[in-house]
């Protein structure tokens, strides 16, 4: 068997092998199946109001949450590339997941599932994994908190029970018509949402090893056979969706339309973005807490392949939940067997209790979802931006302000090019150009050598940060405004030992400058050059056909200067005139 696994790493390539083939290979005991079940068992136990929940707030049936839960769950597992991941439906996903819904229906909904699988899996064969990390925090608080205030927006009318026909999809007109009916409030609905925050703070503040979501569901339900005797009636799953299925349905391939495929590209685009962002912040999150590794291009990948899977059995989209996860590693487990037996233990909750299921009041899960997007907000992480600089924290406000009001797409887009524009701006500010008078060595009769050699038509120009395109305009202009002898200088040391990159733009205008001062033989010396800048600009002189017989380079600006002593003498000793000399 670990042959098979040996093979199969090998041609899976070891950069996206899943991480169960590295643990197995291992060896994988008795004693550590019973703690991959155990924690399995546990995380089941919080997975089944949470996928119930969710998937009322996409907007798709109950049971559907449930195959999410058991097919994505099983696969992101068995694929992906942490030890400890839990996947499944995630409060990231109910905004878009409910707008395609309402716009396209499930079929739309199978195409956007597609897109992202794809849009993932070529992610991480390109490797794009380990980009994820250059995501600005700003932005990803933003609309993570805006997700969690539109969630807690969906659920006011559950909670309430109120009578609203025609509820608005947009956030400001449901809040009105929140406001404007309130006096249709259930007072049964009231109670049990009452009741079911009740139960899970007192259970997290008590007995926090408990799970209070699990026992809120079960003591509501039971409230409502309670109150169903005295002929109360309580919206539950039974009465708004018919209850759950005793199985999952048999696999079927959706039915590919060109068309409906193009149109959902942005939201399927959306989704990947979020499922790779919160897929690969819970690993990072679990590997702090056990000390493991993850292979993030193989999480990628493993995502894709189970959300495409996950649309065989009319799922919705899925990644890895930073809650769950943490639980998973609470509960002891020790391999992804665990993923895999949570989807086992939640097949077997479909098989034995789903008739049970249907007695489950909307109201509760309301609550549930209320807790988790009131979690989303992260006021203690807001709170740090708003006080933090203030580029970040206007990226956040506006981040946030566009998730609620527009959309999640722009919000994304608009978040992260103003923090980079905002980054850029601040890189802009670091870079300094002067020339250089500082005081190195002394020699011959205790005179300053770099005083000499600049009273000899020498220039030294010392730089400080990067050398980039937000940077070019400033040191052309410096360049455009250096106060030089009347004659033009003989030689010129850059010095670069503080600028750790160039990039393109920065390299063309230093080019532009030794063109320049090449037309009247000046030499150049560039001192201390690191090796990133170095190679950009070689690149960029030889792609101007400019030769090395002008330019020299030199460790430190000490050498730079030694270089430039034996330059000006050669010069005067061709010349037959005075100047500076070794005695000076």
């Amino acid at each position: 068997m670990f042959a098979l696994f040996n093979r199969f790493t090998a041609f899976y390539g070891k950069n996206f092998a899943p991480k169960i083939f590295e643990v197995l290979k291992k060896g994988y005991t008795k004693e550590e199946f019973r703690r991959d079940a155990v924690a399995g068992l546990t995380v089941a136990v919080i997975s089944i109001p949470l996928a119930l929940a969710l998937a009322i707030a996409s907007g798709v049936t109950p049971a559907q949450g449930l195959y999410t839960a058991i097919v994505a769950g099983f696969f992101i597992a068995f694929l992906g590339g942490s030890r400890y991941q839990i996947g499944g439906p995630t409060g990231a996903f109910v905004v878009v997941i409910f707008g395609v819904i309402q716009q396209f229906g499930y079929p739309g909904l199978a195409m956007t599932m597609l897109v992202a699988g794809l849009v993932l899996i070529i992610a991480g064969l390109l490797r794009f994994g380990t980009y994820i990390k250059y995501i600005p925090y700003p932005v990803v608080i933003g609309f993570t908190a805006g997700i969690g205030l539109l969630l807690i927006t969906t659920q006011i009318k559950d909670m309430l029970g109120l009578k609203i026909e025609n509820l608005p999809a947009e956030f400001l007109p449901k809040w009105r018509a929140y406001l404007s009916n309130l006096n249709t409030f259930s007072f049964s609905s009231l109670l049990i949402a009452v009741l079911s925050f009740g139960i899970i703070f007192y259970v997290k503040a008590k007995y926090p090893k408990l799970p209070g979501y699990l026992l809120s569901v079960v003591g509501t339900t039971f409230l409502v056979g309670v109150l169903s005797v005295f002929g109360v009636h309580v919206d539950t799953i039974g009465s708004q969706f018919g209850g759950i299925p005793h199985f999952i349905p048999m696999p079927e391939i959706p039915e590919f339309d060109l068309d409906l495929f193009l149109k959902v590209v942005p939201s399927g685009l959306t989704i990947a973005f979020l499922a790779g962002v919160e897929s690969l912040l819970s690993a990072t999150v679990v590997d702090g807490m056990s000390g493991d590794n993850h292979n993030s291009n193989a999480e990628l990948i493993g995502e894709g392949l189970a959300n495409i899977i996950c649309s065989f059995f009319t799922g919705v989209p899925a990644t890895g939940a930073i809650a769950r996860t943490a639980t998973n590693f609470k509960a002891n487990a020790y391999s992804p067997v665990a993923g895999m037996m949570q989807s086992v233990f939640l097949l077997l909750f479909m098989l034995l209790l789903s008739p049970l299921a249907k007695y489950i009041p909307l109201a509760c899960l309301s609550s549930i979802l209320i807790i988790i997007g009131w979690n989303m907000l992260g006021f203690d992480k807001m709170y740090k931006l708003i006080l933090g600089p203030r580029g970040d924290r206007y990226t956040l406000i506006v981040t946030v302000l566009l998730t609620v009001l527009v959309d999640l797409n722009t919000a994304i887009s608009v978040g992260f090019i103003m923090a980079s524009i905002i980054f850029m701006h601040r890189m802009s500010r670091e870079i300094e150009i002067e020339t250089d008078e500082t005081t190195l060595e002394n020699v011959g009769g205790g005179r300053d050598l770099t005083e000499v050699l600049h009273q000899q038509g020498v220039v030294s120009l010392r730089f400080s940060g990067p050398l980039f395109f937000g940077v070019a305009s400033q040191i052309s202009n410096f360049f455009k405004k250096l106060n030089l002898p009347h004659q033009h200088p003989k030689v010129v040391i850059l010095r670069m030992g503080y600028v750790p990159v160039v990039d393109a733009t920065g390299a063309n205008v230093i080019v532009e400058f030794v063109k320049k001062l090449k037309k009247y033989n000046t030499k150049i010396i560039f001192s201390n050059v690191k090796k990133q800048p170095r190679r950009v600009l070689h690149e960029a002189l030889n792609e101007e056909g400019i030769d090395s017989s002008c330019i020299s380079t030199a460790s430190t600006f000490e050498n730079a200067l030694k270089m430039t002593r034996r330059y000006l003498k050669n010069m005067e000793d061709e010349a037959g005139t005075g100047g500076v000399s070794d005695k000076s």
